[in-house]
């Protein structure tokens, strides 16, 4: 499928909780955090925060078990095994960091299934203290939008991306999110993409105040279950969008329970490995 590319925010969209907000409560900073909210950026504090957990004598470790407790729904995880599968270029724009990402998705088995992940960078100083970054500098040359904080502008990323994926020949965006600036992000999406925003919540706001902005078709979620419905009909259509004789058994099974099986005769090996998702009832 060389055609497809799905984008996905990380927090409250791949994971069902704030990973920032979960390791600061995790691991008892929130009063700390909570006093210097109105004080700094958020990605700015977050840096502060690995700094202060460093300073309590927690390591690199501790984070990263702290991370793997994250909860990810079943349904996401079959979804994007499943897109995977059939070939389509999964990628992450989200406002966490590499570390946080990467710890958890690598946890889960699903890190291999994403071909680039776009997000804050961090690493780990001589001093064995997670650091992180802005994605924008924002003292050097801000972005200027008003809907993305400032470390970060969605937007920016998702031109990057239609850039590179156009110059591959790939066509159809598809983007799923739930934040402000995930609508920034949906805003570059054009008429044949598809917008994939979560139900009563900050992007489903914004596109209501602001219906005339999305060119893109719009399918709402509010689970997991109805997000891994939606993502593998959208996958069904682009199979069938691509070549007219693509046979029925060559489709993405919706209608079937988890189940460790072959999705079809035309799957890799990979497939073995992938777990169709039942729509919503």
């Amino acid at each position: 499928m060389a055609g497809l590319v799905v984008i996905f925010d990380f927090d409250k969209t791949i994971i069902d909780c704030d990973s920032d907000n979960w390791v600061v409560e995790e691991l008892g900073i929130n009063h700390l955090f909570t006093q210097l909210l109105h004080t700094l950026p958020w990605n700015s504090i977050m840096d502060r925060m690995m700094t202060e957990l460093h300073n309590r004598g927690k390591t690199i470790e501790d984070v990263e078990k702290c991370l793997k407790k994250v909860p990810l729904h079943p349904s996401i995880a079959s979804a994007i095994e499943s897109a995977h599968a059939f070939g389509c270029d999964l990628r992450v724009v989200s406002d966490a960091n590499v570390f946080f990402i990467e710890t958890i998705l690598k946890h889960h088995g699903l890190l291999d299934c994403f071909s680039e992940i776009n997000t804050n960078p961090s690493l780990v100083d001589e001093q064995g203290r997670l650091r992180i970054l802005p994605y924008h500098d924002f003292n050097s040359s801000p972005h200027g939008c008003n809907i993305c904080p400032s470390n970060m502008c969605k937007g920016l990323v998702m031109e990057k991306i239609r850039a590179l994926v156009s110059a591959d020949g790939k066509k159809q965006l598809v983007y799923v999110g739930d934040g402000a600036p995930d609508f920034c992000a949906g805003l570059k999406l054009e008429e044949g993409d598809v917008m994939m925003p979560r139900k009563d919540f900050p992007i489903c706001d914004l596109i209501s105040a602001n219906p005339l902005l999305t060119k893109a078709k719009i399918h709402e979620w509010s689970d997991w279950e109805e997000l891994g419905a939606n993502l593998l009909s959208t996958v069904n259509n682009a199979l069938i969008d691509e070549s007219s004789n693509t046979r029925t058994d060559q489709l993405v099974p919706l209608d079937c329970k988890y189940q460790n099986t072959l999705i079809s005769a035309i799957a890799h090996e990979a497939l073995q490995k992938a777990v169709p998702v039942s729509p919503p009832h």
